[in-house]
């Protein structure tokens, strides 16, 4: 028993996603200035909501949870491929996997609960904008984002708690860049065919509700829109509704195609680009996406700009 629990806690092997060729090393310096360019402008979207009293309502308060969420996503997978990449060393600690595993799937599970509430948070203020303070209220908010922190977290815990208790053999060699659910499962030498049932399940419900309440939010948003009588009002409503869109469709498409193809369909090759996707060049394009085409952020940018000059 003291062996085998031994075996079980020894490391693993990161495969990675580059080698020593010149054209892996130039695709790596490419990976780590997106990676700056996320870390820099999520950094920039929370601390102007923080700073800005205009930017200080529901929106922007969910919008900030999800700039700290994509933060946290890519710092918590990055920064080790990096390191390894750097060092010649592949090998991640049995405790670091499971940190690993539980920030990324705790971080990935609240983001999509998140972007379902904030498609909430837009019907609200397009359908029935008179009760926009009523409806999402403080309290109101501060309960979305603690559901989205929460349950996310309950659910990854539960995971990671019951797959890192499986016992694992051969080489531990994940083919992957981190520590992902599927790539860790391939080395577990029991049968978990009831386990990997379940959590196919939780994933499916994990995903589909939100893009339900997702699809029927923006079902409600564009009869309202529809029936608005001035082209005024319908371009800001899009304007508002589009950049929210997009995000959600890059999410949840990357989270499809990585998550819910058969396995016969899978590959490490298409694993590892699903996962540099929403791992990497979603949580670039998020504050990119609300911050080009927002006017009020902008105008937070600027003043805080002014008064930082003006300081001086």
């Amino acid at each position: 028993m003291w062996l085998r629990n031994q075996t079980s806690l020894a490391d693993f092997f990161l495969e990675g996603l580059f080698d020593d060729s010149p054209t892996h090393l130039f695709l790596f310096f490419l990976t780590m200035v997106v990676f700056l360019v996320a870390l820099s402008s999520n950094t920039l979207t929370i601390f102007l909501i923080c700073v800005d009293r205009g930017l200080h309502t529901p929106m922007y308060f969910l919008l900030s949870q999800l700039s700290l969420m994509d933060l946290m996503h890519f710092c918590t997978t990055i920064p080790k491929m990096a390191t390894n990449y750097l060092s010649g060393s592949k090998s991640i600690s049995f405790v670091g996997c499971a940190t690993q595993h539980f920030l990324y799937l705790s971080l990935g599970g609240a983001e999509c609960v998140l972007l379902a509430l904030m498609s909430y948070d837009r019907y609200v203020a397009i359908c029935h904008p008179l009760r926009y303070t009523v409806l999402m209220s403080r309290k109101v908010v501060l309960m979305m984002a603690v559901t989205s922190w929460l349950g996310a977290s309950l659910n990854s815990l539960i995971h990671t708690v019951i797959l890192m208790h499986f016992p694992f053999c051969g080489s531990r060699k994940i083919h992957h860049l981190y520590c992902e659910y599927p790539a860790v499962m391939k080395l577990v030498c029991v049968d978990v065919t009831v386990y990997e049932t379940t959590a196919h399940i939780s994933t499916i419900v994990l995903l589909l509700l939100p893009i339900i309440l997702v699809s029927t939010s923006y079902g409600f948003i564009l009869h309202s829109v529809i029936e608005m009588r001035s082209a005024g009002s319908k371009r800001n409503s899009f304007a508002t509704c589009s950049s929210h869109f997009i995000v959600v469709s890059l999410w949840f498409g990357a989270c499809i195609f990585s998550y819910m193809r058969p396995r016969s369909q899978r590959t490490p090759l298409q694993d590892k680009v699903g996962s540099v996707f929403y791992s990497i060049i979603t949580p670039t394009l998020n504050p990119l996406i609300y911050t080009l085409r927002n006017k009020d952020v902008a105008k937070a940018l600027r003043r805080v700009l002014k008064r930082d000059f003006i300081s001086q």
